[in-house]
């Protein structure tokens, strides 16, 4: 009977994660509609992106300290309604400063991932926890479902029907969590001697942190920049820009629940060196701009032509999306064998750095593009985060190293007196 409850709890708040997350993301359909309507610049796009996201990241570490100690379905509930009206005003916005509003309210829908996962961690046990989150986190695919129901819903109905089709959806939601989702928190009195940490204070929460933002961060401001990246970079139509944004999507969050299985055999370091090398790769061929080289050769000159065309750029990406889904469940594996008794409080914080990433990178995505001039700019601040991310992992396994073998050394009486 417990087994039965504890998957009906996770298939639970999985869907209403995946609802949350698919309002979370509704400007990166909306804005490309939004920047047309308003003329917006570069900058002022990533500002509308960064909206929504920026509240939702702020909000994740308080929201973290409130399910340490309070019913995490009521909390959930209540989460889910104060995002409806915001929904509802959405086809009476007419201006930037309007839009920019709406978006930080709807922001709300961003902490529904602090609430779940602590939901989630309260019903499985320690071996089995990387699977459960990966499962939880595969709610991801929320964004997947507004790349496909938006553009159905402008094409029968009108773009202003869609926050009217979304608040209806959201309160059935609301609904059929309130119905099926349990309540209990089984295996929370299981780590009760577990010490307490206060997250501000310790290195290596903010270093988890830091390992979030790219693989969180990224992927969340990949599917905002993605859309209008393919319409002006490749010149396609609003319709395959959503395809293939849909597919970097729904590719790389259903991975998430086999990168939380990976964590749990192989361990969730290995996983995050193997994910960090892969997408450096990728990084490096997506942040090389179109580039014709002319060759001074004996009989005349040779003109070479070097450039990531929209097939192997989608294969890149989609190759980046897999690997972000192993690392964000691999994190979260890291974080519940440090900290199995806060996984609302370190958890809130983790996803809150991780979360700022989709506010920040999308606005400097848009600085980049407006100084450089290139379109390949924001892959190649990109590749910057990432190797930051890689150079203070190394550092922290070496610094972990070198104070095990000095425990070892003052353990076995190596550097005392006889």
């Amino acid at each position: 009977m417990q087994a039965f409850l504890a998957k009906r709890a996770l298939w639970a708040v999985t869907l209403a994660f995946a609802a949350n997350f698919s309002v979370w993301t509704l400007y990166a359909v909306l804005g490309v509609n939004i920047r047309s309507e308003l003329m917006l610049s570069a900058t002022e796009f990533g500002l509308l992106l960064a909206a929504p996201i920026f509240s939702g990241a702020i909000l994740r570490w308080p929201v973290g300290y409130l399910v340490e100690n309070n019913n995490c379905k009521s909390l959930f509930i209540w989460q889910m309604l104060l995002i409806i009206p915001a929904l509802l005003l959405l086809p009476k916005a007419s201006s930037y400063l309007e839009y920019l509003l709406i978006g930080l309210w709807l922001g709300l829908s961003g902490v529904s991932f602090t609430i779940g996962i602590r939901y989630v961690t309260d019903w499985f046990e320690t071996k089995y926890q990387g699977t459960a989150m990966g499962v939880f986190g595969a709610g991801n695919a929320g964004a997947a479902i507004t790349l496909a129901l938006v553009p159905c819903i402008v094409s029968y109905l009108g773009w202003e029907f869609v926050g009217y089709c979304y608040a209806f959806g959201m309160l059935l939601i609301t609904l059929a969590f309130a119905l099926i989702a349990p309540k209990s928190n089984r295996f929370i009195s299981d780590f009760q001697s577990v010490k307490k940490v206060n997250p501000l204070t310790s290195l290596q929460v903010w270093r988890f942190g830091l390992y979030y933002y790219f693989v969180f961060g990224s992927f969340l401001a990949l599917i905002l920049w993605l859309p209008q990246y393919y319409m002006q970079a490749y010149s396609t139509s609003f319709t395959t820009a959503m395809n293939l944004t849909l597919l970097f999507t729904f590719v790389s969050s259903l991975v998430r629940a086999l990168g939380g299985w990976f964590a749990d055999l192989y361990g969730a370091r290995a996983v995050n060196w193997s994910v960090f090398w892969i997408c450096l790769v990728c990084l490096f061929f997506l942040s090389y701009p179109p580039t014709t080289m002319t060759i001074h050769g004996m009989k005349g000159d040779v003109e070479l032509n070097i450039e990531v065309n929209i097939y192997l750029f989608t294969g890149l990406i989609l190759i980046i999306g897999i690997a972000q889904g192993f690392g964000r469940a691999s994190v979260y594996k890291i974080i519940q064998n440090y900290y199995p008794t806060q996984m609302g409080q370190v958890g809130g914080f983790v996803a809150f750095i991780g979360a700022t990433g989709g506010c920040t990178l999308p606005i400097l995505f848009g600085l980049a593009d407006d100084l450089v001039g290139v379109y390949s700019a924001s892959f190649m601040l990109l590749y910057g985060v990432l190797a930051c991310c890689m150079i203070v992992m190394h550092s922290a396994q070496k610094s972990v190293l070198k104070a095990k073998r000095l425990q070892h050394a003052i353990d076995t009486n190596f550097l005392h007196d006889k």
